[in-house]
Protein backbone atom coordinates (compact mmCIF):
# COMPACT_ATOMS: atom_id res chain seq x y z
CA UNK A 1 0.00 0.00 0.00
CA UNK A 2 1.12 3.48 -1.09
CA UNK A 3 2.48 5.71 2.27
CA UNK A 4 0.59 8.82 3.51
CA UNK A 5 0.94 11.65 5.41
CA UNK A 6 -1.19 11.56 8.66
CA UNK A 7 -2.70 15.07 10.57
CA UNK A 8 -4.64 15.22 12.91
CA UNK A 9 -7.13 18.30 14.40
CA UNK A 10 -9.28 19.54 16.96
CA UNK A 11 -12.44 20.48 15.58
CA UNK A 12 -15.49 22.36 16.34
CA UNK A 13 -18.09 22.55 13.65
CA UNK A 14 -21.64 23.67 13.83
CA UNK A 15 -23.22 20.84 11.60
CA UNK A 16 -23.20 17.28 11.46
CA UNK A 17 -19.14 16.16 12.26
CA UNK A 18 -19.19 14.01 9.94
CA UNK A 19 -20.21 15.85 6.73
CA UNK A 20 -17.65 18.37 8.06
CA UNK A 21 -14.97 15.80 8.00
CA UNK A 22 -15.66 14.97 4.40
CA UNK A 23 -15.95 18.93 3.63
CA UNK A 24 -12.36 19.07 4.71
CA UNK A 25 -11.13 15.82 3.35
CA UNK A 26 -12.43 16.93 -0.12
CA UNK A 27 -11.45 20.33 -0.18
CA UNK A 28 -7.76 19.83 0.71
CA UNK A 29 -7.60 16.58 -1.72
CA UNK A 30 -9.89 16.09 -4.87
CA UNK A 31 -12.77 17.90 -4.16
CA UNK A 32 -14.49 21.11 -4.32
CA UNK A 33 -18.22 22.48 -3.33
CA UNK A 34 -20.13 20.75 -5.75
CA UNK A 35 -19.79 17.26 -7.14
CA UNK A 36 -18.02 17.14 -10.56
CA UNK A 37 -18.64 14.15 -13.28
CA UNK A 38 -14.46 14.01 -12.92
CA UNK A 39 -13.79 13.62 -9.59
CA UNK A 40 -14.66 9.65 -10.23
CA UNK A 41 -14.43 6.69 -7.51
CA UNK A 42 -10.93 5.39 -8.84
CA UNK A 43 -9.59 9.03 -8.79
CA UNK A 44 -10.83 9.46 -4.96
CA UNK A 45 -9.62 6.23 -4.40
CA UNK A 46 -5.78 7.21 -5.62
CA UNK A 47 -5.79 11.10 -4.87
CA UNK A 48 -8.56 11.54 -2.28
CA UNK A 49 -7.76 12.57 1.52
CA UNK A 50 -8.89 9.89 3.91
CA UNK A 51 -11.33 10.89 7.63
CA UNK A 52 -9.17 7.64 9.04
CA UNK A 53 -10.89 8.33 12.35
CA UNK A 54 -13.97 11.18 13.71
CA UNK A 55 -13.60 11.03 17.74
CA UNK A 56 -16.73 12.92 19.11
CA UNK A 57 -15.34 15.10 22.39
CA UNK A 58 -18.68 17.09 23.50
CA UNK A 59 -21.07 19.92 22.40
CA UNK A 60 -21.27 23.53 23.18
CA UNK A 61 -23.79 25.88 22.80
CA UNK A 62 -21.87 28.74 20.78
CA UNK A 63 -18.76 28.55 18.28
CA UNK A 64 -15.50 29.03 19.58
CA UNK A 65 -14.52 31.64 16.30
CA UNK A 66 -16.40 34.34 14.14
CA UNK A 67 -18.10 34.24 11.43
CA UNK A 68 -19.16 30.40 12.16
CA UNK A 69 -22.24 29.01 10.43
CA UNK A 70 -25.27 29.54 12.94
CA UNK A 71 -26.47 26.43 14.53
CA UNK A 72 -28.25 25.53 17.88
CA UNK A 73 -25.13 23.25 18.97
CA UNK A 74 -21.91 22.99 18.17
CA UNK A 75 -19.95 19.19 17.76
CA UNK A 76 -16.23 19.17 19.09
CA UNK A 77 -13.95 16.30 17.75
CA UNK A 78 -11.05 14.76 17.09
CA UNK A 79 -10.03 14.47 13.58
CA UNK A 80 -8.00 12.30 11.84
CA UNK A 81 -7.25 12.78 7.99
CA UNK A 82 -4.75 11.08 5.30
CA UNK A 83 -3.28 11.73 2.30
CA UNK A 84 -0.81 10.10 -0.20
CA UNK A 85 2.36 11.39 -0.25
CA UNK A 86 2.07 11.66 -4.41
CA UNK A 87 -0.27 14.39 -4.00
CA UNK A 88 2.42 16.38 -3.23
CA UNK A 89 6.15 15.04 -3.43
CA UNK A 90 9.11 15.71 -1.09
CA UNK A 91 8.03 19.49 -0.50
CA UNK A 92 7.54 21.20 2.35
CA UNK A 93 5.43 24.29 1.14
CA UNK A 94 3.11 21.99 -0.36
CA UNK A 95 2.75 19.97 2.61
CA UNK A 96 1.98 22.68 4.56
CA UNK A 97 -0.58 23.90 2.01
CA UNK A 98 -2.33 20.31 2.27
CA UNK A 99 -2.35 20.21 5.91
CA UNK A 100 -2.48 23.67 7.18
CA UNK A 101 -4.00 25.45 4.06
CA UNK A 102 -7.82 26.23 3.50
CA UNK A 103 -9.15 24.09 5.77
CA UNK A 104 -9.24 26.81 8.46
CA UNK A 105 -11.75 29.07 7.18
CA UNK A 106 -14.52 26.85 5.76
CA UNK A 107 -17.59 27.79 6.85
CA UNK A 108 -18.19 24.25 8.24
CA UNK A 109 -15.73 25.05 10.32
CA UNK A 110 -16.17 26.93 14.25
CA UNK A 111 -12.63 25.64 15.50
CA UNK A 112 -10.09 23.95 13.69
CA UNK A 113 -6.50 23.44 15.46
CA UNK A 114 -3.18 21.11 13.79
CA UNK A 115 -2.65 18.91 16.38
CA UNK A 116 -0.58 16.25 15.09
CA UNK A 117 1.53 14.73 12.22
CA UNK A 118 2.87 11.92 11.15
CA UNK A 119 5.67 11.84 8.01
CA UNK A 120 6.34 8.16 6.57
CA UNK A 121 10.00 7.75 5.03
CA UNK A 122 9.21 8.08 1.60
CA UNK A 123 8.58 11.66 2.16
CA UNK A 124 11.07 12.47 4.87
CA UNK A 125 14.07 10.79 3.08
CA UNK A 126 15.38 13.14 0.39
CA UNK A 127 15.73 15.67 3.19
CA UNK A 128 19.36 16.35 4.59
CA UNK A 129 17.25 17.59 7.70
CA UNK A 130 19.82 19.40 10.72
CA UNK A 131 23.13 19.74 9.36
CA UNK A 132 24.60 19.88 12.96
CA UNK A 133 21.99 19.43 15.67
CA UNK A 134 22.78 18.48 19.14
CA UNK A 135 26.23 16.57 18.36
CA UNK A 136 27.55 19.16 15.70
CA UNK A 137 26.61 21.67 18.37
CA UNK A 138 28.39 20.26 21.37
CA UNK A 139 31.17 19.89 18.88
CA UNK A 140 31.41 23.89 18.19
CA UNK A 141 30.81 25.24 21.54
CA UNK A 142 33.18 22.54 23.83
CA UNK A 143 30.54 22.00 25.60
CA UNK A 144 30.96 17.94 25.66
CA UNK A 145 27.88 17.96 28.80
CA UNK A 146 25.04 20.05 30.22
CA UNK A 147 23.15 22.61 28.57
CA UNK A 148 24.75 25.37 26.49
CA UNK A 149 24.84 28.37 29.09
CA UNK A 150 23.28 31.20 26.48
CA UNK A 151 22.50 35.19 26.77
CA UNK A 152 21.20 37.13 24.70
CA UNK A 153 22.69 40.80 24.19
CA UNK A 154 20.79 43.40 25.70
CA UNK A 155 19.45 45.94 25.53
CA UNK A 156 18.29 43.74 22.52
CA UNK A 157 18.60 47.25 20.02
CA UNK A 158 20.28 50.68 20.14
CA UNK A 159 23.99 49.11 21.30
CA UNK A 160 26.89 50.60 18.55
CA UNK A 161 28.98 47.38 17.96
CA UNK A 162 31.55 48.50 19.96
CA UNK A 163 29.32 48.78 22.38
CA UNK A 164 27.69 45.29 21.38
CA UNK A 165 31.45 44.01 21.14
CA UNK A 166 32.09 45.18 25.31
CA UNK A 167 29.15 42.87 25.74
CA UNK A 168 30.61 40.52 24.06
CA UNK A 169 33.90 40.92 26.25
CA UNK A 170 32.26 40.98 29.50
CA UNK A 171 30.12 37.54 28.91
CA UNK A 172 32.88 35.53 27.26
CA UNK A 173 35.34 36.79 30.96
CA UNK A 174 32.72 35.12 32.89
CA UNK A 175 32.63 31.70 30.05
CA UNK A 176 29.46 31.99 28.73
CA UNK A 177 28.90 29.14 26.09
CA UNK A 178 26.29 30.70 23.77
CA UNK A 179 25.45 34.59 22.42
CA UNK A 180 22.74 35.65 20.40
CA UNK A 181 21.40 38.68 18.42
CA UNK A 182 17.94 39.76 19.71
CA UNK A 183 15.70 39.07 16.78
CA UNK A 184 14.90 42.54 16.17
CA UNK A 185 19.11 43.40 15.39
CA UNK A 186 19.50 42.95 12.17
CA UNK A 187 21.31 45.33 9.71
CA UNK A 188 20.17 48.94 11.04
CA UNK A 189 21.73 52.11 10.72
CA UNK A 190 23.13 52.26 14.69
CA UNK A 191 25.02 48.17 14.69
CA UNK A 192 25.44 47.78 10.82
CA UNK A 193 25.63 43.77 10.62
CA UNK A 194 29.36 43.53 8.93
CA UNK A 195 30.73 46.30 11.75
CA UNK A 196 29.24 44.11 14.59
CA UNK A 197 30.31 40.50 13.23
CA UNK A 198 34.04 42.28 12.43
CA UNK A 199 33.82 43.64 16.10
CA UNK A 200 32.49 40.13 18.08
CA UNK A 201 34.51 38.20 16.58
CA UNK A 202 37.73 39.83 17.03
CA UNK A 203 36.64 39.65 20.68
CA UNK A 204 35.32 35.72 20.33
CA UNK A 205 38.65 34.97 18.93
CA UNK A 206 41.02 36.56 21.32
CA UNK A 207 38.92 34.88 24.12
CA UNK A 208 39.31 31.31 22.35
CA UNK A 209 43.14 31.61 22.06
CA UNK A 210 43.33 32.06 26.12
CA UNK A 211 40.34 29.56 27.13
CA UNK A 212 40.82 26.45 24.49
CA UNK A 213 37.37 27.18 23.13
CA UNK A 214 35.13 29.44 21.54
CA UNK A 215 31.65 30.83 22.76
CA UNK A 216 29.04 30.06 20.18
CA UNK A 217 27.48 33.64 19.01
CA UNK A 218 23.95 33.79 16.42
CA UNK A 219 24.46 36.57 14.20
CA UNK A 220 20.95 37.16 13.19
CA UNK A 221 21.35 37.49 9.53
CA UNK A 222 17.48 37.35 8.58
CA UNK A 223 16.97 38.93 5.37
CA UNK A 224 16.40 38.19 1.58
CA UNK A 225 18.09 34.80 0.12
CA UNK A 226 21.34 37.03 -1.18
CA UNK A 227 21.99 39.25 1.98
CA UNK A 228 21.90 36.20 3.96
CA UNK A 229 24.09 34.13 2.09
CA UNK A 230 26.53 37.01 2.12
CA UNK A 231 26.12 37.75 5.76
CA UNK A 232 26.99 33.73 6.29
CA UNK A 233 30.06 34.10 4.50
CA UNK A 234 31.16 37.02 6.36
CA UNK A 235 30.50 35.33 9.49
CA UNK A 236 32.57 31.87 8.76
CA UNK A 237 35.29 34.21 7.52
CA UNK A 238 35.37 35.49 10.38
CA UNK A 239 35.59 32.51 12.22
CA UNK A 240 32.09 32.65 13.69
CA UNK A 241 30.27 29.13 14.47
CA UNK A 242 26.23 29.77 14.22
CA UNK A 243 24.25 32.23 12.58
CA UNK A 244 19.79 33.03 13.15
CA UNK A 245 17.09 32.98 11.00
CA UNK A 246 13.87 34.44 11.74
CA UNK A 247 11.57 31.18 10.50
CA UNK A 248 8.32 33.23 10.06
CA UNK A 249 10.03 36.08 7.95
CA UNK A 250 11.42 34.36 5.50
CA UNK A 251 9.43 30.94 5.05
CA UNK A 252 10.30 27.30 4.62
CA UNK A 253 12.04 27.75 1.11
CA UNK A 254 14.38 30.52 2.64
CA UNK A 255 15.29 28.35 5.05
CA UNK A 256 15.61 25.25 2.82
CA UNK A 257 17.54 27.45 0.05
CA UNK A 258 19.99 29.28 2.87
CA UNK A 259 20.61 25.06 4.52
CA UNK A 260 22.01 24.44 0.87
CA UNK A 261 24.33 27.19 1.29
CA UNK A 262 25.33 27.09 4.86
CA UNK A 263 28.16 25.52 6.72
CA UNK A 264 26.94 26.69 9.92
CA UNK A 265 24.86 25.84 12.68
CA UNK A 266 21.06 27.18 12.15
CA UNK A 267 19.37 28.96 15.23
CA UNK A 268 16.24 29.38 14.32
CA UNK A 269 13.71 31.91 15.66
CA UNK A 270 10.12 31.60 16.13
CA UNK A 271 9.00 35.41 16.07
CA UNK A 272 5.35 35.70 15.54
CA UNK A 273 4.48 32.13 16.57
CA UNK A 274 1.90 33.50 19.19
CA UNK A 275 -0.14 34.66 16.13
CA UNK A 276 0.05 31.36 15.15
CA UNK A 277 -1.03 29.32 18.07
CA UNK A 278 -2.69 31.50 20.82
CA UNK A 279 -6.19 31.05 20.31
CA UNK A 280 -6.88 27.51 21.42
CA UNK A 281 -9.32 27.05 19.00
CA UNK A 282 -7.05 28.03 15.93
CA UNK A 283 -3.85 27.14 14.59
CA UNK A 284 -1.11 24.94 15.40
CA UNK A 285 0.32 23.10 18.43
CA UNK A 286 4.47 23.18 17.94
CA UNK A 287 4.64 19.39 17.69
CA UNK A 288 3.73 19.52 13.72
CA UNK A 289 5.12 22.98 13.51
CA UNK A 290 8.46 22.31 14.06
CA UNK A 291 8.69 19.23 12.21
CA UNK A 292 8.72 21.07 8.90
CA UNK A 293 11.64 23.70 9.93
CA UNK A 294 13.86 20.47 11.46
CA UNK A 295 13.47 19.26 7.78
CA UNK A 296 13.58 22.24 6.31
CA UNK A 297 17.44 22.48 8.34
CA UNK A 298 17.07 23.88 11.47
CA UNK A 299 19.38 22.84 14.20
CA UNK A 300 18.29 24.78 17.23
CA UNK A 301 14.56 25.79 17.85
CA UNK A 302 13.10 28.07 20.31
CA UNK A 303 11.02 26.85 22.68
CA UNK A 304 10.23 29.60 25.31
CA UNK A 305 10.68 28.66 28.85
CA UNK A 306 9.06 27.68 31.85
CA UNK A 307 7.48 30.59 33.94
CA UNK A 308 8.21 32.91 30.88
CA UNK A 309 6.96 36.59 30.21
CA UNK A 310 4.55 35.38 27.77
CA UNK A 311 1.22 33.40 27.74
CA UNK A 312 2.26 29.93 26.93
CA UNK A 313 1.94 27.36 29.94
CA UNK A 314 4.73 25.15 31.51
CA UNK A 315 3.32 22.34 30.13
CA UNK A 316 3.32 23.54 26.77
CA UNK A 317 6.80 24.60 26.70
CA UNK A 318 8.38 20.96 27.81
CA UNK A 319 6.09 19.34 24.97
CA UNK A 320 7.44 21.65 22.56
CA UNK A 321 10.90 20.99 23.72
CA UNK A 322 10.56 16.64 23.72
CA UNK A 323 9.40 17.57 20.06
CA UNK A 324 12.23 19.04 19.26
CA UNK A 325 14.41 16.44 20.48
CA UNK A 326 12.40 13.19 19.74
CA UNK A 327 13.23 11.75 15.64
CA UNK A 328 10.73 12.56 12.84
CA UNK A 329 9.60 8.76 12.73
CA UNK A 330 12.16 6.46 12.47
CA UNK A 331 14.78 8.91 11.49
CA UNK A 332 17.16 9.97 14.54
CA UNK A 333 19.01 12.29 12.08
CA UNK A 334 16.31 15.25 11.94
CA UNK A 335 17.08 15.75 16.01
CA UNK A 336 17.33 19.07 17.20
CA UNK A 337 18.50 21.19 20.12
CA UNK A 338 15.67 23.08 21.87
CA UNK A 339 16.27 26.84 23.29
CA UNK A 340 14.86 27.88 26.51
CA UNK A 341 14.09 31.75 26.39
CA UNK A 342 11.68 34.50 27.42
CA UNK A 343 12.16 36.21 31.24
CA UNK A 344 14.33 33.20 32.02
CA UNK A 345 16.79 33.49 35.15
CA UNK A 346 18.89 30.19 37.30
CA UNK A 347 15.12 29.71 39.18
CA UNK A 348 14.39 27.64 36.07
CA UNK A 349 17.38 25.62 36.10
CA UNK A 350 15.94 22.82 38.39
CA UNK A 351 12.43 23.00 36.95
CA UNK A 352 13.64 22.86 33.11
CA UNK A 353 16.29 19.31 33.87
CA UNK A 354 13.62 17.84 35.96
CA UNK A 355 10.98 18.49 33.23
CA UNK A 356 12.82 17.94 30.24
CA UNK A 357 14.94 14.44 31.98
CA UNK A 358 18.24 15.63 29.82
CA UNK A 359 20.59 18.59 29.38
CA UNK A 360 20.54 18.88 25.38
CA UNK A 361 19.74 22.09 25.22
CA UNK A 362 20.30 25.91 24.83
CA UNK A 363 19.20 27.83 28.05
CA UNK A 364 19.48 32.02 27.69
CA UNK A 365 19.02 34.36 30.27
CA UNK A 366 18.90 37.85 29.23
CA UNK A 367 17.78 40.25 31.92
CA UNK A 368 18.76 37.14 34.65
CA UNK A 369 22.27 37.94 33.57
CA UNK A 370 22.82 41.18 32.17
CA UNK A 371 21.29 42.39 35.99
CA UNK A 372 23.37 40.51 38.13
CA UNK A 373 24.32 43.07 40.64
CA UNK A 374 27.66 42.02 40.70
CA UNK A 375 28.31 42.32 37.17
CA UNK A 376 27.91 40.23 33.60
CA UNK A 377 30.84 37.98 34.75
CA UNK A 378 29.10 37.17 37.89
CA UNK A 379 26.02 36.63 36.31
CA UNK A 380 27.32 33.96 33.86
CA UNK A 381 28.55 32.59 37.00
CA UNK A 382 25.29 32.48 38.59
CA UNK A 383 23.54 30.87 35.72
CA UNK A 384 26.34 28.45 35.67
CA UNK A 385 26.17 27.62 39.09
CA UNK A 386 22.32 27.21 39.23
CA UNK A 387 22.28 24.54 36.66
CA UNK A 388 25.24 22.38 37.75
CA UNK A 389 23.28 22.46 41.38
CA UNK A 390 19.96 21.39 39.19
CA UNK A 391 21.72 18.22 37.45
CA UNK A 392 23.48 17.25 40.87
CA UNK A 393 20.07 17.61 43.01
CA UNK A 394 21.45 20.49 45.07
CA UNK A 395 19.05 23.04 46.21
CA UNK A 396 19.38 26.66 45.07
CA UNK A 397 19.99 27.90 48.51
CA UNK A 398 22.43 25.10 49.51
CA UNK A 399 24.55 25.67 46.06
CA UNK A 400 24.59 29.46 47.11
CA UNK A 401 26.23 28.53 49.84
CA UNK A 402 29.56 27.86 48.32
CA UNK A 403 28.88 30.79 45.28
CA UNK A 404 28.89 34.17 46.13
CA UNK A 405 27.80 35.24 42.57
CA UNK A 406 24.85 32.91 43.16
CA UNK A 407 23.83 33.47 46.41
CA UNK A 408 23.53 37.36 45.19
CA UNK A 409 21.72 36.85 42.12
CA UNK A 410 18.74 34.60 44.27
CA UNK A 411 18.61 37.98 45.68
CA UNK A 412 17.68 39.80 42.33
CA UNK A 413 16.03 37.12 40.53
CA UNK A 414 12.56 36.88 40.58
Amino acid sequence: MRERVHATYWMETGDDPARTAEVIAGEQSSGTFVALATETPELKQRSGAFVERLEVLETVSGPSLPGARPSDRYTRAILELSWPVENFGPSLPNLWTTIAGNLFELGQVSGLRLTGLSLPPSFTAPFTGPAFGVEGTRALSGVAQGPLIGTIIKPSIGLSAEETAQQVRELVAGDIDFIKDDELQADGARCPFEERVRAVMRVVNEAADRRGRKAMVAFNLTGDLDQMRRRHDLVLREGGTCVMLCLNAIGLVGVQEFRRHSQLPIHAHRAGWGALTRCPALGYDYAPWQQLWRLAGADHLHVNGLRNKFAEADESVIAAARAVLAPIGPDARMGAMPVFSSGQTGLQAAETYAALGCTDLIHTAGGGIFGHPGGVAAGVEAFRAAWTAAAQGVPLREAASGSGALRDALEFWR
